[in-house]
């Protein structure tokens, strides 16, 4: 774990830095870096983040803010690392290990620095203080004033440092460097005069008298002009020396380290660093001529790498070989194609461990190597092994070997070494990749310098860091779909071999979630095994607790690539993943990831996010995200929490009653909670009916797998619960198969011994079977829902027990005994105060008499229903009512208002999606229609022919679900 103030403040640690949010909470955390160790009182910290009167609220905010930090620093372990952010009356403070913080260490680096004996030992210190700044001090914080004077006496630390390092340089004779140095602080310190008088010495020195001359009178103008003042002593001796054209002098000018004779530093001289001219000087030495004319190694010139060879392009050339058996991924290469057309392009290729990203970059490097006539350069970076990332300065130290630096000139900074593999780059035309990168900031030392150059870079991880900062192109490399995974399959083990088994090759593709690593692992243990079939290895596969023991091959494998990248997250991202291995579907939002790790929505968030970021989920739709079942797998053998599935049934069962509300705003809950249940930390508010209708069509598929987990895992009460919580979504869609989660929440119920439980489960599964039309198999089920609804008290649930019963008494022609069930259950809805299941009781009541022809009486029913209480509009019940009025207006002779009726309830019903609705109202209109075809009107046929078009989109639909 890293703080860093030296540039943008930032907590970094693991793959990435924390997410600090806005920049108030960075300017707090940087007011306690600043004070680390030490009490920061309220009121400091409150000047450090406003600029003037703060407001009331400030005390509470920046509690808030505090709070906050602590959640961050506490998911990414920080106290193993000794750092804790604590009260301490009126006051908070940041006790921390001084050495984790960079201003520090940079303090440290200089001390040491102006104690050395050695020169040369010094300006590395310089060096390496200097390299831990990223930018300017603070950056992103508030400029508060005492934030503002924090980051200038940092900044001022800065400067006084590049002159120590500048005045190293020209100890050591490297003037050049010492002008490389102070040039761009130079410009961007224009009226500091100790940088100027700096630089025109080392111009000077370098033998570069007229740039020395230059520097000094644009120095003085503005002086002149900014400041109405001459040049003090310091520039006007520089000046009075670059007038006499003394060269190579090494006098004591400028800042030196303390405890240093300068003078007789023979030995620190001959232990110099390796790096001794600046990046102009390199890209001039490496054209065979400095800007004098003078011949590499003439007498008085500084020493010079030599040129590279004339066959450059023949020798440069790090890529590995083609990767075997490549096969597909044409769109791909395509984008990376346009990725690459762009000038100095970074192209990001970026995807799930074993997808094969190296193998597109090596593959694609391959078939465009007459675009780089200069070379390719390949570095793997192993940001995701065991043995340790390679350092940027080994990388650059390969690349400039390779690109003809000799070996002493390499330059032994990764500052300096960047600067001159750029300068080296400018003008050719070459191909770097950076394979297996973990972070931004690897891949930004690596960057060529010509416009002309392709950088492709491969990662697990998304690096929008890069993307931001270096405007790098994503190339994202998904998993293989089902033909290209057995075209794979073929390529290794033959096409006959595959094209004997075909169902089973797609199948093997399927197991191995289209996974090229896995796809080649399956391959080599077919290719291994002759005799073994294709079926019999995606039996095999299909057993889950072997899946991945059978992915392996010696070294490598599915299960080795995932913990690579597993082991790279942040704590709290591990934590979460571990929990996910426990979900029963596929499909996550920032609530079931809560409730599943037993967290806070936003921490949850945040970590679906870093695992995004890492490829181990995948975005679905907005606000979702997708695990897929390789890395569930390897997420079940982590451990975890085994509260986590509870935690989960809980959140739907909550969820679930929250949604039913919204569906159906009067409507009574239609069962209790459990006596163990978890309340979760946050339940979805759903604004209307549609939007909890959206959040039942969603979660379908993972609310029916998370009642049959329940119910394997002996959580009986509440896997019966939660198949409970989708009856809304049951009125909706009765057709879609239904039948055998319900038979699962039975067992539940009959297990649990809960006569409520029963009661409900029972009546609805009746009535879906009836609407299935199995009747006769409804029946027992529905005969006995109304009696356990009685023996427990449940008057609401007895009322909807005998309205389902009487519907299956009806379908059987027994139509008085289903009114008088539906004229009981009405009276029993109206004792129990359940507005929603009288109107129910009623309807079914028009419905009986309906099919009786007893219009009268069902107008009635349909009248007294919609007074109970007026259904919400776009509900099921309002589109029944009305179709229910219609018909029996048009029996009783108005038709004009009953298709009028009947249109309405069919409009609405197909708006939305309410099928079985639709069905019934455009069924009605189709036989009013036909009953006038003979008439010499045409509106009835022209209108038979639409609502028969209509008719038929709603059954297809419903064929289709079925």
């Amino acid at each position: 774990m890293e703080f860093r103030l030296l540039g943008s403040v930032t907590v970094a640690r693991g793959a990435g830095d924390l997410p600090l949010g806005p920049a108030k909470r960075a300017s707090l955390l940087a007011a306690l870096l600043l004070r680390r160790n030490h009490p920061v009182p309220l009121r400091q910290l409150t000047d450090s983040l406003w600029d003037g009167e703060p407001p009331a609220r400030a005390r509470s905010v920046i509690q808030g803010h505090v709070s906050r930090l602590r959640t961050l620093l506490d998911a990414a372990e920080a106290s193993t690392y000794g750092v804790e952010l604590a009260t301490q009356g009126a006051a908070y403070v940041l006790r921390m290990p001084e050495a984790l913080l960079d201003a520090h260490r940079f303090e440290q680096l200089v001390t040491r620095a102006q104690e050395q004996q050695s020169v040369a030992d010094a300006v590395v210190m310089y060096q390496e203080a200097l390299s831990l700044w990223q930018g300017p001090a603070l950056t992103g914080v508030h400029p508060t004033p005492p934030l503002q004077a924090a980051a200038d006496a940092l900044e001022e630390m800065r400067l006084t440092t590049v002159e120590h390092l500048a005045a190293g340089y020209g100890r050591l004779g490297a003037h050049a460097q010492a002008a490389a140095v102070l040039r761009p602080e130079s410009i961007a310190h224009p009226l500091r005069e100790s940088l100027s008088a700096a630089l025109v010495t080392a111009l000077q020195r370098a033998g570069r008298r007229s740039e020395a001359l230059d520097c000094f009178h644009q120095t003085r103008r503005l002086l002149a002009e900014e400041l109405g003042v001459d040049p003090g002593d310091e520039l006007s001796d520089a000046y009075a020396v670059a007038l006499r054209g003394q060269r190579g002098q090494d006098g004591p000018r400028g800042p030196l380290p303390r405890g240093q004779d300068w003078r007789h530093d023979h030995e620190g001289a001959r232990s110099a660093p390796t790096v001794r001219t600046s990046p102009t000087a390199r890209a001039e030495d490496h054209r065979g001529q400095d800007h004098r004319g003078a011949a590499p190694g003439a007498a008085g010139a500084p020493a010079r790498t030599p040129a590279p060879p004339a066959r450059y392009a023949d020798a440069l050339d790090l890529m590995p070989r083609a990767p075997r058996g490549f096969h597909g991924r044409e769109a791909e290469l395509a984008q990376l194609s346009r990725a690459a057309a762009t000038e100095a392009p970074i192209c990001l290729v970026t995807g799930p461990a074993g997808v094969g990203k190296s193998a597109l970059a090596v593959h694609w490097a391959h078939l465009h190597h007459e675009r780089f006539p200069d070379g390719r350069l390949h570095a793997d970076l192993r940001g995701f092994s065991d043995t340790g990332e390679a350092s940027a300065m080994d990388v650059l130290r390969e690349f400039l070997l390779a690109l003809g630096v000799a070996p002493p000139r390499v330059p032994e900074s990764v500052t300096r070494a960047a600067a001159l593999f750029r300068s080296l780059t400018a003008d050719r035309r070459l191909l770097v990749v950076l394979d297996n990168v973990r972070a931004s900031e690897q891949v930004r030392p690596l960057l060529p310098g010509g416009s002309e150059c392709v950088t492709v870079v491969t990662s697990r991880y998304r690096l929008r860091g890069l993307i931001a900062s270096d405007a790098a192109r994503p190339v994202p490399l998904g998993v293989l779909g089902p033909q290209d995974g057995t075209d794979l399959l073929a390529a290794v083990l033959g096409a006959d071999r595959v094209l004997a088994e075909p169902a089973a090759a797609r199948r093997l593709a399927e197991l191995c979630d289209g996974l090229p690593l896995a796809l080649r692992v399956a391959a080599a243990r077919l290719a291994d095994q002759p005799y073994l079939t294709l079926t019999a290895m995606a039996e095999e596969l299909s057993d889950t607790t072997r899946r991945l023991a059978l992915l392996d091959a010696e070294d490598t494998g599915v299960r080795a690539a995932l913990h690579l990248s597993v082991s790279r997250l942040p704590a709290g991202a591990a934590h979460q993943l571990a929990h996910l291995g426990r979900h029963p579907g596929t499909h996550i939002d920032r609530e079931v990831a809560a409730a599943l790790a037993g967290t806070g929505v936003e921490e949850a968030e945040a970590a679906l996010d870093q695992l995004a970021a890492a490829h181990l989920l995948t975005y679905g739709a907005p606000g979702r995200w997708v695990l897929h079942d390789l890395v569930r797998l390897y997420a079940r053998d982590m451990e975890t929490d085994p509260r986590a599935l509870p935690r989960l049934l809980d959140h739907y069962i909550a969820t679930g009653l929250a949604a039913a509300g919204a569906a159906e705003r009067d409507g009574q809950p239609c069962f209790p909670l459990h006596a163990d249940f978890h309340a979760p930390a946050h339940v979805r508010d759903f604004r209307d009916r549609d939007e909890a209708m959206a959040w039942y069509a969603a979660q379908r598929e993972d609310l029916a797998l998370a009642a049959t987990a329940a119910h394997a895992a002996a959580l009986h009460g509440r896997a019966w619960r939660v198949a409970l919580s989708l009856w809304p979504l049951m009125v909706w869609r009765v057709l879609d198969g239904w039948a055998p989660l319900l038979y699962t929440a039975l067992d539940s119920a009959w297990a649990d011994a809960d006569l409520h439980g029963q009661s409900r489960v029972l009546a609805l599964l009746g009535w879906v079977l009836t609407e299935e039309g199995l009747t006769e198999e409804a029946l027992p089920h529905l005969e006995a829902a109304p009696l356990l609804a009685a023996r427990s008290g449940d008057r609401s649930g007895q009322a909807t027990a005998l309205v389902n019963l009487s519907l299956a008494q009806a379908s059987l022609g027994d139509l008085d005994q289903a009114a008088r069930g539906c004229v009981r259950a009405a009276e029993l809805a109206r004792a129990a105060g359940d507005p929603t299941t009288e109107r129910l009781a009623l309807y079914h009541l028009s419905r009986h008499q309906l099919d009786s022809g007893d219009w009268h009486q069902a107008l009635e029913s349909t009248t007294a229903a919609r007074a109970a209480h007026a259904p919400d509009t776009r509900s099921p019940s309002r589109v029944l009512l009305l179709a229910a009025t219609g018909e029996a207006l048009v029996g009783l002779g108005e038709r004009t208002e009953g298709i009028r009726c009947l249109d309405e309830a069919a409009r609405e019903a197909e708006s939305t999606g309410f099928d079985e609705g639709a069905e019934r109202a455009l069924g009605a209109l189709l036989h009013l229609s036909a009953e006038e075809l003979d008439a010499p009107d045409e509106e009835y046929t022209v209108h038979g022919a639409a609502y028969r078009a209509r008719y038929d989109k709603v059954r297809a639909r419903q064929s289709v679900r079925a």
